[in-house]
């Protein structure tokens, strides 16, 4: 698939006796294999099928060698080679290499991880033949009045002459039983058939050449212009309605009219159609998606695609920054800030760090984009490490929504709707505006409480409170998707009065359409959005007017553009002022920027209202009076002083098991076993169970680790991993290590 231009490789495949290969196993190495007598030539980046343990696998040539340490008695040989060419670039080797050995997960899983799944499986690196039928030149001349005693083989052939060539698909529009005839006028020599590799279609742009820049955009759009060809990250920070998306289109123009590809990554798939709307609606180049929601033939086409060139641009989610490129120019990643980037299962990598070290490798500039920048932007940012871009200015003379503390206390609430923003729905509502309600639980009530004798329901395989899903009638953990019937009989007191306690976006929307039955309103969110193009449909009714009263989740918070959009209710944001969690006042304030930016985005002003228990909360009234960038300077202080990233750096091992006992066990033995390999300058806080022990059936514990420097973590971290995994206890537990976690707790 690609070529490597390299001598010392060509030389090495010449002589290589021996490959090293990354074997998707949770062993943190490679393995060497021997290359039998003439074999295909090997070369990096290359899928191979070889034994291991009782089955064989499919790995990734890592290197060649013409030794090995290994008793030679002991190497397997390779059994086939998968590939006429690398499919990794050797770029891409390198990235993931690097991956493998910051992030110190097995090379195996990480390769394995960049590619899709039915590469994963051996498929072939190469895309779907289309088939067409076409009548030959025989064909063309023929009588039909031959097939008067077969009409099924006439229909073909008037169907032929009308539409010149016809695929598989289109014969199975326009004909049931076409197979057989088919064969018939094929064996006569009238029809033939034609394969050719699938291919992207480029539809004509329908909005080419954009909008004016402002001054503000044209200034940002320079800056990254002047970096073509070298490395060098920008932070582009912008108020929500800055017109972010028209900055990134206009650099990608000027990327593609260099005969260069760009990597758009975005942190959720809910973003994803609209953004690849708008840049096929102004590009007239092929754009690739890259997502969760493809199936895996789908997922392949582009990824094949994206590899040969044959797409413009690539837009997808976290595992899309693995995406090979022929001729990569740029990368693009949009709300920075977002959690969603970091991988928190397995191979557990930031998409974000790995794009700006993907940047680095290529010497190409990275773009990030955001309204709330994370805290570790700002202060790389501050220590001169990224270059910021300020978009203070709504595009298109759109004026800042006017935002509001709302008190509650004492207030009567009719299901968490307080009686002056009810007030304040109305009054929007007879001024033909929108209204959004944002609630960032989904559900009716978090909490199902017998009121008899105080009996919860809970979760029997998590710490946690079945949720109350109404229309449903059912209780679902949203922790382990346990789902069982609405219970009526107290197991506890046998009593049948229950009480649903707490607020959920169903109760939200409950509470909506009592208030205003007369009012078009819905709610947004995973229990909404689960069918194929759930989202879009709903979102088309707002856009259309249709709906008035949207009532959704932290999927309506960024990204989308809602012009009708005057009035933005937050109905609760009090949990992020008092959690364990260090990051939960950081993730609080840009939830309320992102959510009060959908309001006042078209030619009417916009009003927030934050209903709230703490009004008077120092980081909420800064947040309100002075922006989004004062609460940022006031929390890095903050972190500052408490020594707590970005500041220091931690890496968390997490350990879980049936048994209770035996988390704990592994990690108090772990905690002792890194005397062995600590300096002094990494500090080892714990064990301690986690903030929800058990979860899935199994209980959990962990430990944590904090340096001042990243150097003496790792170097920490390297040898006493590689101990750990000969521990007894080890083996009696599933552990991982999440390097820089964006959940501690």
């Amino acid at each position: 698939m690609f070529s490597v231009e390299s001598a010392k490789v060509a030389s090495m495949v010449e002589k290589a006796l021996f490959v090293r290969v990354a074997v998707p196993s949770p062993l943190r190495r490679l393995f060497d294999y021997r290359v039998p007598p003439n074999f295909p030539a090997l070369v990096p980046g290359m899928r191979v099928r070889l034994p291991f343990g009782r089955g064989d696998v499919v790995g990734v040539v890592v290197a060649l060698s013409d030794h090995t340490e290994v008793a030679p008695g002991k190497l397997r040989s390779v059994s086939a080679c998968l590939d006429s060419a690398p499919v990794l670039t050797p770029e891409l080797m390198e990235l993931l290499t690097w991956s493998a050995r910051y992030y110190h997960h097995p090379p195996g899983e990480v390769f394995a991880a960049a590619l899709p799944v039915l590469l994963r499986q051996g498929r072939a690196a190469e895309l779907p033949q289309i088939s067409t039928w076409r009548l030959t030149l025989t064909g063309m001349d023929a009588d039909e009045s031959e097939l008067v005693r077969a009409p099924r083989q006439r229909d073909l052939m008037q169907l032929l002459r009308k539409y010149d060539a016809l695929s598989r698909e289109q014969l199975d529009e326009h004909l049931g039983q076409w197979r057989e005839p088919m064969a018939r006028l094929m064996a006569r020599g009238w029809v033939e058939v034609q394969h050719q590799d699938q291919t992207t279609v480029c539809a004509e742009p329908s909005s080419p050449g954009g909008l004016d820049l402002n001054p503000h955009q044209q200034a940002a759009v320079g800056a990254v212009a002047d970096s073509w060809g070298h490395f060098q990250t920008f932070l582009l920070e912008g108020v929500t309605g800055s017109g972010k998306t028209e900055v990134y289109l206009s650099l990608v123009e000027r990327v593609l009219a260099r005969g260069e590809q760009v990597l758009v990554l975005v942190p959720e798939i809910g973003l994803t159609p609209q953004l690849v709307q708008r840049f096929r609606d102004r590009l007239s180049v092929p754009v690739a998606v890259l997502h969760s929601g493809l199936n895996d033939q789908e997922r392949l086409n582009h990824w094949l695609q994206a590899g040969r060139g044959e797409v413009g641009v690539v837009i997808g989610t976290r595992s899309a920054v693995f995406t090979p490129l022929l001729r990569p120019g740029f990368i693009i990643l949009d709300e920075e800030h977002d959690p969603s980037f970091k991988q928190q299962e397995g191979f557990r990598y930031s998409a974000r760090d790995v794009a700006v070290r993907r940047a680095q490798l290529l010497s190409i500039p990275v773009l990030m984009g955001s309204a709330t920048p994370s805290l570790e932007s700002l202060y790389n940012v501050q220590q001169g490490r990224y270059q910021v871009l300020h978009l203070p200015e709504r595009a298109g003379g759109a004026q800042r929504p006017y935002i509001q503390v709302l008190d509650v206390r004492n207030q009567p609430m009719d299901e968490s709707l307080s009686r002056p923003l009810i007030k304040t729905i109305d009054g929007h509502l007879q001024q033909d505006g929108q209204v959004l309600l944002f609630l960032n639980r989904r559900g009716f009530a978090p909490t199902w409480l017998c009121h008899g004798c105080g009996w919860v329901a809970q979760c029997p395989r998590c710490d946690a409170h079945l949720v109350l899903h109404e229309k449903r009638q059912r209780l679902r953990c949203h922790h382990c998707d346990t789902d069982i019937p609405l219970i009526r009989h107290c197991p506890q007191c046998q009593g049948e009065e229950f009480r649903p306690i707490g607020h959920g976006t169903e109760r939200v929307e409950q509470a909506v359409q009592n208030r205003f039955p007369h009012v078009a309103s819905d709610r947004i969110d995973r229990d909404t959005t689960r069918r194929k193009q759930a989202l879009q449909q709903r979102l088309d009714q707002v856009h259309s007017g249709q709906t008035r009263i949207l009532i959704g989740t932290q999927m309506l918070a960024k990204g989308h553009h809602f012009p009708d959009v005057t009035l933005v209710a937050l109905l609760n944001v009090d949990h992020g002022f008092y959690s364990s969690d260090f990051r939960a006042a950081e993730r609080m304030a840009q939830l309320v920027v992102q959510v009060a930016g959908r309001a006042g985005r078209g030619d009417r002003p916009g009003r927030v209202l934050v209903q709230t228990h703490h009004p008077d909360h120092p980081l909420l009234q800064l947040l309100i009076t002075q922006g989004y960038g004062a609460f940022a300077r006031q929390a890095l202080l903050e972190r500052q002083a408490a020594q707590l990233p970005p500041y220091s750096y931690l890496a968390l091992i997490r350990a879980e098991a049936t048994d209770r006992d035996q988390p704990m066990t592994f990690l108090k033995e772990a905690a002792e076993l890194s005397s062995r390999f600590n300096g002094g300058r990494v500090m080892v806080m714990g064990p301690v169970t986690a903030s929800m022990e058990k979860r899935a059936g199994r209980y959990r514990a962990q430990l944590l680790l904090q340096a001042d420097d990243r150097p003496s973590l790792h170097k920490l971290l390297a040898p006493w991993i590689i101990a750990l995994e000969g521990l007894k206890s080890a083996r009696r537990v599933r552990w991982s290590i999440d390097v820089d976690p964006v959940e501690v707790f």
